[in-house]
């Protein structure tokens, strides 16, 4: 078994599973630039330091959990010095194909191993160790870093590296869109008179049947905004979406696209669920916010 895990950034995801990770035997470390965000984490064993370079000195694998490319930049250069030759470095947070290439990169220079390793399945995910695990990069790292990743979900080589995050940008243009989508479907079943949570338990199993409908749909019915997965980030992972399109054309995505940045921008809704897409639809449809 590993002898050293150490993990940086214990927000909504970091840390259950930092939590997860000690839960199956390994030695944790973990560091936050806002320590008491991990203090809780220490009746779990895991260590909680002071410092990047003090959180990754002797860590045979380091797993970062921020919220995007530059901030995943940032705490490379912070903790390079201090990283061990040989050692793994699994970056778990959403940024972009090219970012991962370049991470690499800098990481080899110190000869330590890399897989961008991005996840879907949200806080609750993060919290059941069900995550999804898109990773890019060398088979031979994969397998060495497989039992950490299976600690916190289902890992699968997607590719070389830059593969696991081009892989997520296609994982949240679907969630992106299908939020979309099932705001108008709760929607048009509330305002004209059918019970969307009978509706939703309908259509278990069936065609139409996702997560997304299950857990966002309840969210939008309850109006239950409370954070798993921030629409700022979803905004980001959109931009980066379009952005590695280039010049191909995705409508669809560049409407939801939008919407989310009317919803952050002008509805003040950057931290709040990404599924409260669903307010930005009732306030396009000049209805008010609050359950009917």
């Amino acid at each position: 078994m590993t002898r050293k895990i150490t993990l940086l950034g214990t927000g909504l995801m970091g840390y259950p599973m930092a939590r997860n990770i000690g839960a199956a035997g390994f030695d944790v470390t973990v560091w936050n630039r806002s320590r008491a965000k991990a203090e809780g984490l220490t009746a779990h064993d895991v260590m909680v330091a002071n410092t990047v370079a003090d959180a990754v000195t002797q860590a045979d694998v380091v797993i970062s959990m921020l919220s995007d490319g530059p901030a995943v930049e940032s705490i490379i250069a912070e903790a390079k010095s201090a990283l061990e030759s040989g050692a793994i470095w699994l970056d778990m947070s959403s940024t972009k194909p090219e970012e991962a290439r370049a991470f690499a990169d800098t990481l080899a220079t110190s000869d330590v191993s890399f897989l961008d390793a991005p996840v879907s399945g949200g806080s609750k995910g993060a919290e059941a160790a069900t995550l999804a695990i898109m990773a890019g990069g060398d088979a031979t790292v994969f397998e060495s870093a497989k039992a950490v990743f299976e600690t916190m979900g289902r890992p699968t080589l997607v590719g070389p590296t830059g593969a696991g995050q081009l892989a997520k940008l296609a994982n949240q243009a679907i969630v992106a869109v299908t939020i979309g989508a099932v705001a108008e479907a709760m929607l048009l079943l509330e305002q004209n008179g059918a019970d969307a949570t009978a509706v939703r338990s309908a259509l278990k199993g069936g065609f139409a049947d996702s997560t997304i409908l299950q857990q966002h749909g309840a969210r939008m019915t309850n109006r239950d905004f409370v954070p798993g997965g921030l629409t700022k980030l979803q905004l980001k992972d959109l931009d980066n979406v379009l952005a590695e399109a280039g010049s191909l054309k995705l409508p669809v995505v560049q409407h939801v696209r939008d919407r989310f940045h009317r919803y952050m921008t002008q509805m003040d809704a950057g931290d709040l669920d990404h599924s409260g897409l669903f307010e930005e639809l009732l306030d396009l449809n000049g209805l008010p916010l609050g359950k009917p």
